[in-house]
């Protein structure tokens, strides 16, 4: 996997509280590259952290939120927040389909309801969709967790060294790509859970690279469940779909 530029460190500097945008330093600005991107978020009963991830969304060509069946108010937070809501059958591989079909847009970025890129991040996206080699290669970022427990910079450590040695990023990281190459990858397939990996391993390292910057996610589930019970979750659901499991199978475990 390529690293466009040069990682900054885990401990970043941009804070969990302005991750956003709106700030003075925000690289976000018109005509910027941003018109030519869809960002499409899935949604099952995010309304606590999907405010977060929708603010400063304002120069995206489009931003469209696929609802799986909400019955927390995730509906009218996306729609107060101008985006594009669509209903969807629950399944986020199905959501995040529908999301892209649903676009124009000739980029797509997929984040996830409780997922916001930081500053650099978008310096960084911004350079990437300029270059005229760009499409050839989808494009993800590190991994941040908005908790400051040591077992989160060490979580965020695995996740680096899962992703150098196997190429396998999550969707908590961010998933930048041309509509030509998701098209000729196949896009998401209509998965419960792990549809993120799979599309992944269908695009293989060498259409992969690693932006600089982060996309920082909610550390609640591991929190609620436990770091060492929810990582451990994480491996066994991976090693499941790799030796072939069927998705929905492993996400009856995972949502035990």
């Amino acid at each position: 996997m390529t690293l466009i530029e040069r990682p900054v460190a885990f401990a970043g500097s941009a804070r969990p509280d302005a991750l956003a945008g709106g700030t003075a330093d925000d690289p976000r600005r018109p005509g910027d590259g941003l018109d030519r991107i869809a960002i499409v978020i899935p949604t099952l009963n995010a309304a606590r952290t999907l405010p977060a991830t929708l603010a400063g969304l304002r120069y995206a060509a489009e931003v469209i939120v696929t609802d799986g069946g909400s019955t927390d108010g995730s509906v009218g937070v996306a729609a107060r927040a101008g985006a594009t809501v669509i209903e969807s059958a629950p399944g986020r591989g199905r959501q995040l389909a529908l999301g892209a079909r649903r676009s124009t847009a000739p980029w797509l970025l997929f984040l996830h309801a409780d997922t916001c890129l930081d500053a650099q991040a978008w310096s960084a996206l911004t350079a990437y969709v300029a270059r005229p080699d760009a499409a050839a290669r989808a494009a993800v970022f590190r991994l941040r967790l908005d908790d400051p427990a040591w077992q989160a910079r060490l979580l965020e450590f695995g996740v680096k060294l899962r992703v150098a040695a196997l190429a396998l990023p999550y969707g908590d990281q961010g998933l930048l790509i041309h509509r030509s190459l998701y098209a000729a990858a196949g896009g998401f397939f209509p998965l419960p859970l792990m549809e993120d990996v799979d599309l992944v391993r269908r695009l293989g390292r060498r259409r992969l690279c690693l932006l600089a910057g982060s996309a920082v996610t909610s550390a609640e589930r591991w929190r609620r469940r436990g770091w060492l019970r929810q990582s451990l979750l994480n491996l066994r659901c991976l090693a499941l779909f790799l030796v072939g499991t069927p998705a929905d199978r492993i996400a009856r475990l995972y949502d035990r």
